[in-house]
């Protein structure tokens, strides 16, 4: 495993690197991009322009906050770059697409997006800006893949406000709903295999975004608020008050994935609804369910879902979609502690999409790096070692040794 940590790691990053290295169209551009990846990757403390600089060699930072400000590169391109590694080192036919948001605690006032809002991150309300991402999960391994900034009215109304912070002038005011279709609509249009989207109920509860994946023939399982309404040809109910009315045999015991403690198993309730006779093809190739996950310990503890899915779907299959929300909270935590996607002090808006797309592409390096070490045949991978450590014990005493050598070959050499 050592090996393949020391030696494919750092041909892998290399190679990808170069790849991406088009998007940057001056050689310096391209040694601060490198050392910017090179800096989110290793073992810096905290992952801003002054400590990279320093991880880096370089006598300042304002080299690499160039890259970030000033300099000429477009986000756009690399996320493109991005998406499309991911498809090819995590892609598979049964890929999720995951859409959740994040919020970036931080002070004053002056940095693109942000106001007072609540967060879900903090679990209240932060003077913070929020970003809404999407993250991509097969049986290959999970990665963010693209993201927007939210941006709230007391911003979008304010043209003096925006123009200080660089806002692009196209940007208009656009919900968090909005700015999820636009990320669903990018990924349908790259190489990323996509048959499923999944969502938290701030997204699940809005017919727009349902209505263009069922336009789109994509696979869905969002949550739902209990009191979304359910309107049909059955009749019209709240989906709290249907599954009230569920018989006891209409729930199943199930596992919607793998947790940190093992299977996480569920009570799960599921029914069809009735064909759209006006809007579904005939003979029908997707069915329209209603979905509900009900706690073991704490029965009163019920999440609702809507789900379309192909014919001949299984509600085993539709716990398993549903349990993949979780991964995108998985890609959060661990580029925000591996990657820095949130350890940024940049205040502009070109800035931070410049910065977030960089930790985005070192956290899919990562993701690409676990799921190779998995295909080997190892059971698990850790963080690269960009050099192995040349601490030995021998004896009661600590040695240096090269890499390679052993301490008691080095001891001869010194002798």
């Amino acid at each position: 495993m050592g090996d393949f940590v020391t030696g494919r790691w750092t041909a892998e990053l290399d190679d990808l690197l170069l790849r991406v290295g088009h998007v940057f169209g001056r050689v310096e551009q391209r040694r601060r991009m490198r050392d910017y990846v090179r800096g989110l990757l290793g073992p810096v403390g905290r992952k801003n322009c002054w400590q990279l600089a320093e991880h880096a060699g370089h006598p300042a930072p304002y080299g690499l906050q160039h890259l970030l400000s000033r300099s000429c590169w477009d986000a756009d391109a690399l996320r493109d770059d991005l998406q499309q590694y991911a498809a090819e080192r995590l892609g598979a036919a049964d890929g999720v697409l995951i859409v959740d948001d994040t919020g970036f605690v931080k002070k004053g006032a002056v940095s693109a997006g942000i106001q007072r809002q609540y967060s879900g991150t903090a679990g209240r309300t932060e003077n913070c800006q929020i970003g809404v991402f999407a993250a991509y999960a097969s049986a290959r391994g999970r990665a963010l893949v693209d993201c927007e900034l939210y941006l709230p009215k007391s911003w979008t109304d304010n043209p003096d406000r925006c123009r200080r912070a660089r806002v692009a002038e196209e940007r208009t005011f656009a919900t968090k709903g909005e700015l999820a279709r636009t990320l669903v609509l990018r990924a349908l249009a790259s190489d990323l295999p996509i048959a499923w989207v999944t969502a938290d109920g701030l997204y699940g509860q809005e017919w727009r975004f349902r209505h263009m994946l069922e336009q789109a023939q994509v696979g869905y399982v969002l949550a739902v608020p209990k009191s979304q309404q359910i309107k049909s040809l059955a009749g019209m109910w709240r989906i709290d008050q249907l599954f009230d009315e569920a018989p006891g045999e209409a729930w199943q015991l199930l596992s919607c994935g793998d947790g940190a403690k093992g299977p996480r198993v569920y009570d799960w309730a599921a029914a069809k609804l009735p064909v759209n006779i006006v809007f579904d093809p005939d003979p029908p190739t997707h069915d329209r369910w209603v979905l509900a996950r009900r706690s073991l310990k704490h029965p009163e503890e019920i999440a609702y879902y809507l789900a379309y899915a192909p014919v001949g779907t299984t509600t085993a299959e539709l716990a398993r979609i549903a349990g993949r929300r979780w991964a995108i909270e998985e890609c959060f935590q661990a580029a925000k502690n591996e990657c820095g996607l949130d350890q940024y002090e940049v205040r502009r808006y070109p800035g931070w999409y410049r910065h977030i797309t960089l930790a985005m592409l070192a956290h899919a390096f990562l993701a690409a790096m676990a799921a190779a070490a998995i295909e080997r045949g190892a059971a698990e991978t850790t963080r690269p070692a960009w050099l192995p450590s040349p601490w030995r014990k021998s004896g009661g005493c600590w040695q240096l040794a090269p890499p390679g050598q052993s301490p008691w070959n080095h001891a001869a050499v010194m002798r």
